[in-house]
């Protein structure tokens, strides 16, 4: 398929692309295109400090999940696969240059299954990079989206989510709780018994503290690509190690892009 060519860091008006992605930094010249995939509960803005951070010819790019911020009115997804279809589809315009996948938690699931898709099409994303989640296939069994609203409040606050004492300003809650139930009903049932290897190379981050992702659980995506075509690096913190050490960590991102 021949796309047609396109200015580094313009979203074609009213398309799937800018439905779907927040441009937080263009590239005049762009080398290279990192596309960010929020946590569950988690939104585009998220990544918004990383623009001052990054190489000045990557170009960043976040995905805006339905059901929050902009797209509030529209429904969440509830399969793993339909979400990973609707982000290849609008990823189209954004072909033109190689691109590079970052996903934090859940997000590292929904990076997985796009790199993959892409890669069906002969599509190689320059590398995959994994934070705070173990591979799909061995993901501990959850089933926090059938809990109570306060068990699974008590979660987002074990794991350390900045954001977690919007739960207590009860006009928030009602606005935030179903979004974070759909995105753990999505995650969790996402459970693939034969995952396929990627052709990208994965690095898989996670914080030293993380009680959800230790060392061991991050070293499983090294089943998930080529032998030697894994590396693994942590961070003190938990399992949102990467606010503290942000600088940190896009310092080791950015030695892996160039």
């Amino acid at each position: 398929m021949t796309l047609a060519p396109r200015s580094a860091g313009q979203t074609p008006a009213g398309s799937a692309a800018g439905t779907w992605f927040r441009v937080h930094r263009a590239a005049d010249e762009a080398r290279l295109r990192l596309i960010c995939f929020p946590h569950a509960g988690g939104n585009a803005q998220f990544f918004h400090g990383w623009r001052a951070l990054l190489p000045q010819d990557v170009e960043l790019l976040a995905v805006r999940y339905p059901g929050r911020q902009d797209r509030f009115t529209e429904p969440c997804f509830e399969r793993m696969d339909a979400l990973a279809d609707a982000i290849v589809g609008a990823l189209e315009p954004y072909l033109d240059r190689p691109l590079a996948f970052f996903g934090h938690s859940m997000g590292s699931s929904v990076a997985y299954e796009v790199a993959l898709r892409l890669e069906q099409r002969g599509i190689v994303p320059q590398r995959l990079l994994v934070s705070a989640r173990a591979a799909p296939h061995r993901a501990k069994h959850t089933a926090l989206h059938q809990s109570d609203d306060e068990t699974l409040i008590a979660e987002v606050r074990r794991l350390g989510n900045l954001d977690a004492e919007a739960y207590d300003i009860p006009e928030l809650r009602e606005l935030l709780l179903p979004v974070l139930r759909a995105d753990y009903r999505l995650l969790e049932n996402h459970r693939p018994q034969h995952p396929r290897r990627v052709r990208a190379p994965i690095t898989a981050y996670t914080g030293d503290d993380d009680p959800h992702c230790g060392v061991e659980d991050a070293r499983t995506w090294s089943e998930l690509t080529a032998p030697g075509a894994f590396d693994v690096r942590s961070f003190p913190g938990d399992h949102f190690y990467l606010v503290p050490r942000e600088r940190e960590l896009l310092a080791d991102l950015s030695d892996r892009l160039r």
